[in-house]
């Protein structure tokens, strides 16, 4: 086989972007270009064997294309086909076969730097430092000879960039390292030459500068020699960092002074660089044809202060400033409205309600100094931004001059602030207040912000009266307590003391107040008291709205703890109106009525200026939007009072619409609200917003929780309380009905047939105070009903009992606790367990007389799980779950209906209330309001004509009453 030998005659050329063109002769003859980037190439793998390189056609030349990043590469491990020989060819052909070894290992060593040059066209490439001892021996001139820009060896500059790039930054982590070390790398170059390469690279911390001074730009301001500001070119030595040697700068560049002998060539090498980029930056600097030789003006100052040595900072040179600008240039105005003196004392009855008026005056700080409005107007007159004031260099921004402008123009001090906006200034403010002067520590606000528009906000310096006031809304555990008044039938706790007490210092000021207390902590003693105190201070009633369920509890509440006070329920079909409503009210103290009956006769009850106007359970007008909240907030009232354990269930509108109610537009109007608070907490989670909303609703919500320590330790173990429903109409007709068949029957019956019937329409009845179902026999609830709202809403809507319940287990869930749930009849057990699950979106347990023992213990161990962790609603009957059971993670019982037998009804509570509790158990025990239920209740707790022994055994006691007393017992009040 003969083998052919290639005698090639290479020639090369370096394009400026040092990519590199090759062709050749063989025997004096063109090679062509496919076959000769074979030959080349065989043994290449990055390029696949030459596969990947391109050929392009140069006049009649077919040339092969190498990639400036393979370049250096190749031809320093240059590995061809041994069939392939070198003839003579170009002497800079050979110069670069020779020298490009020696350049790839300077790549390879890292003996390069970045080019300033190329920096200086918004580009970062590298270049050979030329200390390398690996290009030593490299022939730089007869290289010119391959390069296509001749001389300026560019070609050659950007293929040994490439390979540096490739060696060393060719991942993102590498540029990543890059930026972060040197991220003057990457910034914005100047326009022009004002530093030397040397310098440059010293700024950039590549290389150490060896010149043994620094030029710096001096700022000199007027004193008593010199009336005018002026620049100067000082040169810092680095071995004695005060030794400033100034010197003069012609515009060509040429240099003038006194200084040490070893700093002229570095002088001379740099003070061009200097001229040209100081006559650039700093045309006012330039007087003819020598730079700082005269004085500037006022505005030029200015304008080097703030702008021209932020700019001349970031490309390295070094500025020296007034001693005071660092602060000045920090401190924005600040524009504060300080309250008169005498405002909010005792002696200004006209405070009374947020929208009072306050008088206050301007007071505007720049710094250290305290203007009045007629010292801001006199430096405003001067219309200049740098201005020596009481011995003291002000700096005016005019963008935040005009802020202060508007802002004292929107808001006349003839007029007055009300005491809303003084509220929300204070509470709003970032500021801590300093008790000595009862002025805010301003440092936060010295702070400037990027945002203009955002960065002069009107500021509020309180008087001693209102900083207490304040003071007081935002601790109201230090209050003076009020003395409890006499004809309260209670024994109130310290913290309802507490309640009590700050219910009526906000009325004392006409503010309104949210007490948010827990559940079971007594927020209805705590208003009771409250409205037995204030009975005395007006000839109107207060006027107290609720849920139609606890209408009867309510009565019941106020008969108990406060008997003196004379109650009208304005309710049914027999309420007054008109003329005879307002002249029944001249001898009534308390007028209560349900959120319905508030809509229906928004009329009449809107025209009279009520006492003080409470909201129970007020997350009934959480929807500000529907008839019944915009009725409610119609009403006029001295004074607001809501009553809620959950002023927030879902979303924060909720909480706008209470505080509209009592404060009517502290919160700003709804959509204003959702701009500023709802959407930036509820969307983003926005730590600053909430902070801000915390602030605001703060002084006039009173919360306090079970798990408060204090609370704790002043709370019985257990805790039992009544809680009175009334019938709704449907339940009302029925029991009616079923009365009047009972009175007809027994009339014809004697002996069992009569105690039976007896006996009969008592469970009837019972069951009917529970949920009209029970006694109509319907079919149990459908799947449509469960899982349709409107519908579920329409069926509990049916028992007022029901209702309510439901409202307290969603309240007591949410705050984490959970409970017992006792009944005597199985199906309100279903009924309950269905409505609840729904409702809830939770499991719920329930356990009767026919759970297996299997499924009995699995219910207990699920409901007892570590941690909280199992289900926290547990239904049950009351004979098969109410004894024998230890069920100690609730810490709530509740007796949907009553048992005769009190001893039954406690061993049922011992569920929960026993050995291994760890919390206080709260006993609610549910009474139908004007029924059978309330009536034996009342012949329990005071054992009317009644044995104890009797009335614990059964229920046949009742079967021996006459027809009267069965009437008197059964009759609906």
């Amino acid at each position: 086989m003969n083998i052919r030998f290639y005698n090639i005659n290479l020639h090369i050329m370096l394009t400026d972007s040092g990519d590199a063109l090759l062709w050749g002769y063989d025997n004096g003859f063109e090679m062509p270009g496919d076959k000769l980037r074979k030959l080349l190439f065989a043994w290449h793998e990055p390029s696949c064997y030459g596969t990947l390189l391109e050929l392009q056609q140069a006049g009649e030349l077919t040339v092969t294309v190498l990639p400036s990043k393979m370049v250096l590469l190749f031809f320093s491990e240059l590995n061809v086909m041994e069939i392939v020989e070198w003839e003579g060819g170009e002497p800079a052909v050979k110069a670069w076969l020779h020298a490009a070894p020696n350049i790839y290992r300077a790549a390879k060593a890292r003996r390069y730097v970045p080019s300033y040059r190329a920096f200086r066209c918004g580009k970062l490439e590298w270049t050979w430092d030329a200390e390398a001892d690996e290009l030593k021996e490299v022939d730089w001139d007869a290289l010119k000879g391959i390069d296509a820009s001749g001389g300026e060896l560019s070609g050659l500059r950007a293929a040994f960039s490439a390979a540096v790039s490739a060696l060393h930054y060719a991942d993102d982590l590498s540029k990543a390292e890059l930026r972060s070390e040197y991220p003057a790398l990457f910034e914005q170059a100047p326009a022009s030459a004002a530093l030397t390469e040397e310098e440059w690279l010293a700024l950039l911390g590549w290389r150490p500068d060896t010149a043994p001074f620094r030029p710096a730009l001096q700022l000199l301001e007027p004193d008593e020699e010199h009336y005018d500001w002026r620049l100067r070119l000082v040169l810092q030595d680095k071995s004695e960092g005060s030794a400033l040697v100034p010197i003069r700068l012609m515009a060509d560049g040429q240099a003038y002074g006194i200084w040490v002998s070893d700093w002229g060539p570095y002088i001379g090498e740099r003070s061009q660089g200097w001229a040209a980029r100081l006559r650039e930056a700093l045309p006012y600097a330039l007087n003819g044809d020598e730079l700082f030789s005269q004085p500037i003006s006022d505005e030029d100052a200015w304008r080097f202060l703030s702008t021209d040595s932020r700019q001349l900072l970031s490309e390295g040179w070094n500025v020296m400033l007034p001693g005071w600008w660092e602060a000045a240039s920090k401190r924005r105005p600040r524009l504060r409205a300080r309250v008169s003196e005498n405002a909010g004392g005792e002696a200004q009855s006209s405070l009374f309600g947020l929208n009072a008026l306050v008088d206050f005056d301007w007071r505007i700080a720049i710094g250290n100094m305290d203007l009045n409005e007629e010292e801001f107007a006199e430096l405003l007159s001067r219309k200049e931004r740098l201005i020596r004031f009481r011995g003291e260099w002000v700096y005016l921004d005019p963008a935040l001059l005009k802020q202060i402008q508007r802002l004292m123009s929107s808001t006349n001090p003839e007029e007055g602030l009300s005491l809303q906006d003084v509220l929300q200034l204070h509470l709003l403010s970032e500021q801590e207040v300093d008790t000595s002067s009862s002025k805010r520590n301003a440092s936060k606000a010295d702070e400037p912000s990027e945002d203009d528009e955002e960065r002069v906000q009107l500021e509020i310096e309180l008087n001693a009266h209102l900083l207490a006031l304040i003071r007081q809304l935002e601790k109201p555990s230090q209050l003076v307590e009020l003395p409890v008044p006499e004809g309260l039938r209670a024994e109130l706790r310290s913290y309802q003391r507490e309640g009590f007490t700050w219910l009526s210092f906000l009325r004392r000021f006409g503010l309104g107040a949210c007490l948010a207390d827990d559940m079971g902590l007594g927020k209805t003693v705590q208003f009771i008291t409250y409205l037995l105190y204030h009975k005395p201070v007006s000839d109107s009633p207060a006027l107290l709205i609720c849920p139609t369920s606890v209408l009867g509890n309510w009565q019941k509440e106020l008969a108990r703890f406060a008997p003196e006070l004379e109650v009208m329920l304005h309710y049914g079909k027999g309420r007054l109106s008109g003329e005879a409503l307002k002249e029944a009210l001249k001898q009534i103290d308390v007028v209560i009525t349900s959120y319905t009956t508030a809509l229906s006769d928004q009329e009449t009850l809107q025209d009279i200026v009520w006492s003080s106007l409470c909201l129970d359970e007020a997350q009934n007008i959480k929807n500000a939007q529907n008839k019944q909240s915009i009725a409610v907030r119609s009403f006029q009232a001295k004074h607001r009072v809501a009553l809620t354990g959950t002023p927030i269930e879902n979303r924060l509108s909720e909480l706008w619409s209470i505080y509209d109610f009592l404060n009517p537009g502290y919160l700003g109007n709804q959509r204003g609200f959702q701009h500023r608070f709802s959407g930036p907490i509820e969307k983003h989670q926005d730590e600053e917003k909430t902070a801000q909303l915390r602030r605001l609703v703060k002084p006039f919500m009173l919360r306090r929780k079970k798990k408060d320590p204090a609370i704790q330790l002043d709370l019985p173990d257990k805790q039992e309380m009544k809680v009175y429903i009334n019938l709704t109409p449907e339940q009302g007709a029925l029991y009616e009905q079923t009365v009047k068949e009972l009175m007809e029957r027994v009339r014809n019956l004697e002996g069992m047939e009569r105690k039976g019937a007896i006996l009969g329409a008592l469970t009837q009845l019972k069951q009917l105070c529970n949920h009209p179902v029970l006694l109509t026999k319907e079919a149990g609830l459908a799947v449509e009903v469960l899982q349709s709202a409107v519908a579920r809403e329409a069926f509990i809507s049916r028992s007022a009992k029901l209702e309510r319940l439901i409202a307290m287990v969603g309240e007591l869930r949410d705050e984490g606790d959970s409970c017992l749930i006792f009944t005597q009849y199985v199906g309100m057990g279903r009924i309950l367990t269905d409505i609840l699950q729904a409702e809830r979106g939770e499991p719920v347990l329930y356990l009767n007389g026919s759970t297996s023992k299997a499924g009995r213990d699995n219910m207990i161990e699920t409901f007892q799980a570590e941690g909280g962790t199992g289900p926290g609603i547990f239904v049950l009957s009351l004979k098969a779950g109410g004894v024998g059971l230890n069920l100690t993670a609730a810490n709530h019982v509740f007796h949907f209906d009553r048992w005769w037998n009190p001893a039954v009804e406690n061993q049922a509570t011992d569920r929960a209330y026993r050995i291994g509790q760890k919390r206080n158990v709260q006993v609610h025990k549910f009474i139908s309001f004007g029924t059978l239920e309330e009536k034996i209740d009342d012949m329990l707790e005071s054992k009317m004509s009644l044995s104890e022994n009797v009335i614990s055994t059964s229920e046949s006691w009742i079967t021996e009453f006459t027809n009267e007393e069965l009437h008197e017992l059964f009759a609906l009040r």
